[in-house]
């Protein structure tokens, strides 16, 4: 299922991305917080206004459990995963309410219909393309009636490369072009809802991610639930609420 990075030898995608996340966790934390123009909040906010009360999430790439992983936590009951050791350890000691699993997600299994959302932000651009295919459709059968699936795809067309000087680490990016994207979802059996590409700008420059929010069925009236009571919440987060 791993695909080889030809320029490290002998490592897999996901080792090259495990290892990268590791060895830069202060620093990514610290890059992070300069990033202006996150749209995050407002597809969160999005998501959830599908969601029953109490839902359980999946948040696939946690990272560090910085936000949105506290108000999942809060707002109903989480689990984490992401590949790196160093930010699970981070997001266990930042949000304590949540439970965090160190894995590659590509290797773990869940029960269907376990989950009322299904967040990846900012990981899939470092799975290989042609392993998205599978998870999206094991994505698909762990969501329940109604759930909502939010994720942010490369949108820079067809690509898979190594950076080797990526915030001082070498690190696999990978994609496609956003027809391939919305293709990928809907062929998984998801409802796209929300498609867009935004513009964010990082310190080192520029980016545009493919944001998307999908349902695993049609949503009916009786399953959607206010979005008011987040709002307070989300708007208090730095950077949120602008």
């Amino acid at each position: 299922m791993t695909r080889k990075v030809p320029v490290i030898t002998g490592l897999s995608a996901a080792e090259v991305v495990a290892a990268g996340y590791d060895r830069i966790a202060p620093r990514y934390a610290e890059w992070q917080t300069r990033i202006i123009g996150d749209p995050r909040a407002r597809y969160v906010e999005r998501m959830l206004s599908f969601l029953p009360p109490d839902p359980d999430i999946l948040e696939i790439g946690c990272g560090a459990g910085v936000e949105p992983t506290p108000t999942f936590a809060e707002l109903g009951n989480l689990t984490g995963v992401d590949i790196s050791g160093e930010q699970i350890d981070r997001a266990r000691a930042a949000v304590p309410a949540g439970e965090f699993v160190h894995a590659d997600i590509l290797d773990l299994q869940f029960a269907d219909q376990s989950f009322d959302a299904i967040v990846a932000l900012f990981v899939l651009t470092h799975v290989p393309t042609d392993l998205l295919p599978d998870l999206l459709n094991r994505v698909s059968s762990w969501l329940r009636p109604g759930g909502a699936f939010l994720a942010t795809f490369s949108s820079a067309g067809e690509h898979h490369e190594l950076v080797e000087d990526w915030l001082g680490v070498a690190m696999f990016f990978s994609g496609l072009d956003v027809a391939g994207n919305e293709a990928l979802v809907k062929t998984a059996g998801l409802r796209v809802l929300e498609s867009r590409v935004e513009p964010m700008q990082a310190p080192d420059g520029e980016d545009s991610f493919h944001w998307v929010v999908a349902s695993a069925t049609t949503v009916s009236r009786d399953h959607v639930q206010s979005t008011s009571k987040f709002r307070g919440r989300l708007n208090m987060i730095m950077g949120w609420g602008g």
